[in-house]
């Protein structure tokens, strides 16, 4: 437990570290480029660790700091001191209007070639995924009522052709969002595609878009390989330890029932809490019967079916599921920039919809829950790893563009009033802006961390 907390802490330091360097350095890059006089580039907040000089006449300090969850650029600013005569027309304020954008602009510009950037590596290296193959319908479901039937392999969705799971997700929610109604195109085997609409109640579609709810509101699953019923470990104390279940045993029916399914055999043990079960074992090269009853546990109210039994086997997805993603430098920049945009106006459609009621404000993570996640994609690997960053830079990109004062779009609407008026905002809007905008963020925050915590409490 501790190594996996201190795990998701190192990744989300260095998640945050690379992606705040990335945008602060568009700021500091275009604003060198365009003439404005840059003071300070720091990585990091509160006392410096490391400082260096930069070359002259700017002198500009590059800093290390202690906190390292942020950064920020520093420019010469006459709001905040006073301004050498030979410097004033390099200082913010004195420069045009339209450079001023172009620099604010410039940090979740960065973010977004980050994003580019890192699927670039990543659709080079090969992206692997598993083919978006429907597993087990539930009967009565939005799935079956469609037509939806296991072994169906969705080939489009809403038109758009997808070759992986995440794909077909993804496809899923956008639909959901945009109308509603799911078209998709699927094929069973090697037969010929069909076209099936899943149809989502009104009523349902924000319930639908909360973390973790999609498929299972829908009623179906992926297909996954089959687990054997093989026991790995017995509980100390279980009704399997009493009845005499043992490592190594592979159960092969119950109650003559053939059962060659670690979920089925699951399904079957909670749905008879307090019955008793004969299983046929088989024990190396010999077959035996032994009787386990089943204990009763109580679950959100309900009694369910317990023995106090570990699976043992493993069951790894075969070729054929299998797919990849992998591109020549030069291909590979059109799969980068094209997932960079769906990514993008996926995250912008979330988030408006989020605004108008039609999807779950569930779906708003904090540092807890993006924590969480960093050190899942650690220790998945660098391939994983980078892709999470592209992900957060992406949301870290749109989130900056929010027209809210005090984040870099906000900024930027200050900018066009003044284009439109002529003369800059007065102070004082510009210091109620701020005040609004902290508010608001202040607010956002403390709702990001309500979720995160009822995330670790669920």
């Amino acid at each position: 437990m501790t190594g996996t907390v201190l795990t998701s802490l190192l990744a989300f330091i260095v998640a945050i570290g690379v992606l705040v360097a990335v945008h602060e350095f568009g700021h500091f890059w275009v604003a060198r480029k365009l003439g404005f006089k840059v003071l300070r580039f720091s990585i990091g907040f509160g006392r410096p660790l490391v400082t260096r000089k930069g070359a002259a006449p700017d002198h500009t300090e590059y800093v290390i700091a202690a906190i390292p969850l942020g950064g920020y650029v520093k420019m010469l600013d006459e709001r905040e001191g006073p301004v050498a005569p030979e410097d004033a027309a390099r200082s913010f304020q004195r420069r045009p209007p339209l450079a001023r954008i172009a620099v604010l602009l410039a940090g979740p510009g960065f973010n977004f070639l980050f994003a580019v950037f890192a699927f670039w590596l990543l659709f080079m290296y090969g992206v692997p995924g598993l083919k978006p193959v429907v597993g087990d319908v539930t009967l009565g479901s939005i799935a079956a009522e469609a037509g939806l039937r296991r072994d169906d392999r969705i080939l489009a969705v809403d038109g758009e052709p997808v070759a992986t799971r995440e794909q077909a997700v993804l496809g899923i929610l956008d639909s959901l969002v945009d109308q509603g109604g799911v078209p998709l195109t699927v094929a069973h085997g090697d037969g010929p595609g069909r076209d099936v609409t899943l149809v989502v109640p009104v009523e349902r579609r924000r319930e639908l878009t909360e973390p973790g709810a999609l498929l299972s509101g829908l009623g179906l699953s992926f297909w996954v390989p089959r687990l054997p019923v093989v026991v790995g470990q017995v509980v100390e104390g279980g009704t399997a330890q009493a009845a005499g279940l043992e490592p190594g045993d592979e159960i092969t029916a119950v109650d003559g029932e053939p059962v060659d399914d670690f979920v089925r055999f699951v399904e079957i043990v909670r749905a008879r809490p307090g019955e008793t079960l004969r299983l046929d074992v088989r024990r190396g090269n010999s077959d035996r019967r032994i009787d386990v009853e089943v204990g009763r546990e109580l679950e959100d109210g309900e009694a369910v079916g317990r023995i106090g039994m570990i699976p043992g086997g493993s069951a790894a997805f075969p070729e054929w599921m299998r797919t990849e993603e992998r591109y020549n430098p030069i291909v590979a920049v059109k799969p980068a920039l094209a997932e960079t945009w769906s990514k993008t106006v996926l995250t912008v459609k979330f988030l408006w919809r989020m605004v108008t009621g039609d999807v779950s404000t569930k779906n708003i993570s904090g540092p807890i829950n993006i924590a969480q996640y960093a050190g899942l994609s650690a220790l998945g690997g660098v391939t994983y790893f980078l892709g999470f960053l592209a992900l957060v830079s992406i949301s870290l990109g749109v989130l900056n563009l929010l027209p809210i004062p005090i984040l870099d779009g906000g900024q930027v609407l200050y900018q066009v009033a003044e284009i439109v008026k002529g003369k800059p905002l007065s102070d004082e809007a510009q210091l109620l802006g701020q005040k609004v905008g902290i508010a608001f963020l202040v607010a956002l925050m403390g709702f990001a961390f309500y979720n995160d915590i009822a995330r670790l409490v669920g």
